[in-house]
């Protein structure tokens, strides 16, 4: 029987789109050309595999992705009760155990009779109606068949993966248990440094030698995406920059070194058992050797065993607001919707979104009425604009923040935040009641 939607990519937002058509009543095929066509940074052939990290970022609602998630869950986000069920502790965070949680999300969708798997590359576009959500790594062959109709060259940037520990070769006398401003369980483990012990690290890790990207991975003219840049990248706008970035000591009081403290390194577990560890915001190009011997200066870290190094990969997007309608499909070829990161979201709960709003707009179209799109006032609508509407050019790929939110009458960030946060619960409200 044909399928009433093909979707190409069995990432997060080919699988959250997938689930979704199927619970509504129409035959899904999901094509996955892992694991006969690899890529430089998956290491199975689950579906939904997440890559950088296990972290899907904050629940405050108060932060844009802590509300994003909990939209997410008023409609009923399959990826995202899935996440609660493989959750580990993460302070005020949802992290998952990634082996789990894909492992679960890959026979939840081969046992779907709705869904039909085939594991295979894509090379042309589908003829049919079809979801284009083949992620950041997307085949060179597809992209040359997307770029063959948009008329319009590729855009990449780079992603960059932070390295995973074995927390047995951590030394726990020398790491302190806390999360930033006590916000939730003390799930972290966190490596203080002095100032003299930061300004030696950050010398090394500028000493060290980088990977040079060559072949796909080489894009001369392009810039690293500015929330994945490598930490080395970080590093080289100043000798304080990291101590102001992602090593910033803010929000510790309690530890070991008092008023002294000068930065922190902060490690998040990657599952429940908390056997591995990842380094929050470690991104790096540094090669191999360079990582062990850099990141071993830090104090607990001397014989740290890498279950996985940092490293970058190529991420490919379409420019959304010049190429996409406000259904998100393509205007060059209205039968072809795209989702995820390929649609320039960035990151895990916006690739979910992205996912989530195709398949809602396909089921629009399928039902023969106008696409009901989120209010730009809330989280989804927020994301929804971006990849669709955002004025910059070409588009830069995003995570859902405050900023992207319309504006609102109010003078300090606590009372914006708060009102914004207000609005949107409202606003989404009211969308749920009329659609």
């Amino acid at each position: 029987m044909s399928p009433d939607v093909t979707i190409v990519g069995g990432g997060l937002a080919g699988t959250e789109a997938a689930l979704v058509l199927a619970r509504s009543g129409l035959q899904v095929l999901l094509c996955e050309m892992r694991p006969g066509t690899p890529t430089p940074a998956h290491e199975s052939a689950d579906l939904a595999e997440l890559v950088c990290s296990n972290s899907l970022r904050a629940e405050d609602p108060l932060i844009a992705a802590g509300l994003l998630k909990e939209e997410l869950r008023q409609l009923e986000s399959p990826l995202l009760a899935e996440a609660e069920v493989h959750r580990v502790p993460a302070g005020a965070a949802l992290a998952v155990d990634r082996g789990a949680f894909a492992r679960a999300l890959t026979g939840m969708v081969e046992a779907n009779p709705a869904i039909t798997v085939q594991r295979r590359e894509v090379t042309e576009l589908p003829t049919g109606l079809a979801i284009l959500a083949p992620g950041p790594l997307a085949s060179s062959s597809l992209m040359a068949a997307v770029e063959q109709l948009v008329g319009q060259d590729r855009l990449f940037f780079f992603d960059a993966i932070a390295p995973i520990i074995d927390a047995e070769s951590l030394d726990r006398t020398r790491l302190f248990e806390a999360t930033r401003h006590d916000k939730g369980d003390p799930d972290y483990l966190n490596v203080a440094l002095d100032r003299t012990a930061y300004l030696r690290f950050v010398e090394e890790l500028l000493a060290g030698e980088q990977v040079v990207p060559h072949g796909f991975d080489s894009a001369d003219k392009l810039p690293l995406f500015q929330g994945c840049q490598p930490i080395e990248t970080i590093a080289d706008g100043g000798p304080l920059s990291l101590a102001h970035g992602p090593m910033r000591p803010a929000g510790f009081e309690g530890n070991p070194l008092g008023r002294n403290l000068f930065a922190v390194v902060q490690l998040r577990s990657e599952n429940r058992a908390c056997t591995a560890y990842n380094m929050v915001g470690f991104q790096t190009r540094l090669k191999q050797a360079e990582q062990r011997r850099v990141f071993r200066l830090l104090p607990g870290l001397e014989k740290a065993e890498f279950l996985r190094y940092g490293s970058l990969h190529r991420n490919s997007y379409i420019d959304g607001p010049r190429l996409l309608q406000r259904d998100l499909s393509l205007r060059a070829a209205p039968h072809l919707y795209v989702a995820g990161q390929f649609a320039g979201g960035e990151g895990y709960v916006e690739s979910i979104a992205l996912g989530h709003l195709a398949a809602r707009c396909v089921l629009d179209r399928v039902a023969g009425r106008e696409p009901r799109i989120p209010p730009e006032e809330t989280a989804l609508g927020a994301i929804h604009y971006h990849v669709t509407a955002a004025t910059e050019e070409p588009l830069q790929p995003s995570h859902v923040h405050w900023g992207l939110f319309p504006s609102v009458p109010a003078r300090g960030k606590k009372a914006r935040r708060d009102l914004m946060l207000k609005r949107a619960r409202e606003s989404l409200h009211q969308w749920l009641k009329s659609t």
